[in-house]
């Protein structure tokens, strides 16, 4: 089973306001299990004026860091391939979906080749698992956050400082498997090229011990034998006999 963990960095909180996503952050799991591979990109957002003092304290990302960054159209098509046929592994999944949905619907106007070639325009709902909706479920009335919950679970989420979209990835996908029960997952290492050593998974049966030199039917004399009795029948009571 694969599944694909995702997280965006933008310049603030609504699209349809202007708002432009800055980076993108995902990493591929295969039964739940991080296999290594990972997309990530930043983004120039061809922004007017500086980055918006309250977004530049989360994520850290000058317009001057982002200037030379590639435009979203050129980097779509190898985030779907990425994505492929995968459910997508998203904390609050209506903002980044609808960020990532509104920069491809722009594409229509200002990069129609790109747009039209792309194998769908849109990230459907049904393809999404949102962490923070299965939270709500599991723990109603509390915060939710995914800083609220790497907290709960005792998740380490200031690895690097300022959030990013793949530091985030990381973390959610840590998220993830607590929420899906913090049980291990079912490793099936043939599908991400691994091996299982088997000589770890036999049961070792119990064998009858033989020795190899048996031992003489009496290794006692007589004489020890009468004295071990004569011993024996003083005591008032025994278990021998």
């Amino acid at each position: 089973m694969r599944e694909v963990v995702l997280d965006t960095e933008t310049t603030g909180l609504n699209p349809d306001k202007g708002d432009r996503i800055v980076e993108i952050g995902a990493i591929e799991l295969v039964n739940h299990i991080p296999t290594g591979n990972t997309f990530h990109c930043y983004l120039n957002p061809l922004l007017e004026g500086e980055m918006p003092i309250e977004s530049f304290k989360v994520h850290g990302l000058s317009v001057d860091f982002l200037s030379d960054k590639p435009l979203f159209s050129e980097i779509i098509e190898n985030l779907i391939i990425f994505i492929g046929d995968s459910k997508l592994i998203i904390h609050n999944a209506k903002f980044d979906i609808g960020f990532i949905n509104h920069e491809i619907l722009r594409l229509e106007d200002s990069n129609f080749d790109v747009y039209d070639k792309l194998p769908f325009k849109e990230i459907r709902s049904e393809k999404i698992i949102d962490t923070l909706e299965i939270a709500k479920q599991i723990y109603p009335g509390k915060s939710v956050s995914l800083d609220s919950l790497c907290i709960k679970f005792g998740i380490d989420n200031k690895r690097k400082g300022k959030h990013g979209a793949l530091i985030d990835s990381e973390v959610l996908s840590e998220v993830y498997l607590e929420l899906a029960g913090g049980k291990q997952p079912g490793f099936e290492f043939s599908e991400v090229g691994y091996e299982i050593d088997y000589r770890n998974k036999k049961t070792i049966e119990k064998k009858n011990f033989i020795r190899k030199h048996p031992l003489a039917e009496s290794r006692v004399s007589q004489e020890e034998m009468e004295l071990h009795m004569e011993f024996i029948s003083k005591m008032k009571k025994n278990l021998w006999y």
